[in-house]
């Protein structure tokens, strides 16, 4: 990074980069500082941490709590996991409103479609009924509508126009799908209806997303990890961590054939107003 991005004062760099896809929770408690300083070293401005269930999105606030400003939290249910039942559905849907009533700062998420456990399932000749997962996200969905908070989907390919189809029932102003992968059709409907995505480190070795990264306007990008998942190639045998999207936005300006600092500006801002970041 240029001595521009540098701040006069203490010779930092400038907060410009937002990991806008991680699983906090699922980090050990006594690495998490650690990690949030390296982050903030490299200019890390702030990470939106993302919940599997309720218990999760407990954890998750307590951790926004404790990193006020540098954690986003965002609370919902991950759909690659049996569904929960009737009660525990309401129980975190009801919980999810006190937070908005309490006038706190989140987005819900991560929510969305069992599209890798379906197809495990299925070609293990398993029955698999999608059903309760699509009326959960409906729930998720009209959710984010009432409350007007963003929402964070895991919805790749045919399940993308399914969420797709539920949005536009609602009308959600902000809506992320992370780490997306899906058909030409699909990319052109989410740019049409202005939904952002993220890119995750694979942007380093995977064709798929690089296409994607080239394809998908970069005022519709954000930069994201979803740790503490493993990548492989130039990262196989590493820990995922937030510092890892500073390879992310200097691949996509390499796709992209932009100016690194032009598209680190970019991507801040698109995330600053898709999350509210101050």
């Amino acid at each position: 990074m240029s001595d521009a991005y540098r701040e006069q004062t203490d010779g930092k760099p400038e907060r410009m980069f937002v990991d806008a896809h991680i699983h906090l929770d699922r980090y050990p408690p006594d690495e998490l500082t650690s990690m949030l300083e390296r982050f903030e070293d490299i200019g890390g401005a702030a990470v939106v941490a993302v919940s599997m269930d309720r218990l999760s999105s407990v954890a998750t606030r307590r951790l926004a709590l404790q990193y006020p400003g540098a954690v986003v939290p965002a609370y919902g249910f991950h759909p690659e996991q049996p569904p929960p039942s009737a009660e525990e559905a309401d129980a975190l849907i009801e919980w999810i409103r006190q937070r908005a009533a309490a006038g706190e700062r989140f987005a819900i998420g991560e929510v969305g479609l069992p599209y890798y456990t379906r197809h495990e399932s299925v070609g293990a000749g398993r029955p698999f009924d999608e059903a309760p997962y699509l009326r959960l996200l409906e729930r998720f969905i009209a959710l984010a509508a009432e409350l007007d908070k963003p929402l964070v989907l895991h919805a790749v390919y045919e399940d993308a126009d399914k969420a797709c189809d539920i949005l536009d029932r609602y009308a959600v102003r902000r809506v992320h799908f992370h780490w997306f992968k899906g058909a030409l059709a699909t990319i052109e409907r989410m740019i049409e209806a202005g939904y952002c995505i993220s890119v995750t480190p694979d942007v380093r070795y995977e064709p798929e997303i690089r296409e994607l990264a080239g394809r998908y306007p970069l005022g519709l990008m954000m930069s994201e990890t979803d740790g503490p998942w493993p990548f492989e190639g130039p990262y196989a045998g590493r820990d995922t961590e937030p510092a890892m999207v500073l390879d992310v936005v200097r691949e996509i300006a390499r796709i992209k054939k932009l100016p690194f600092e032009q598209v680190t500006r970019q991507l801040y801002d698109n995330a600053a107003a898709f999350y509210g970041l101050s």
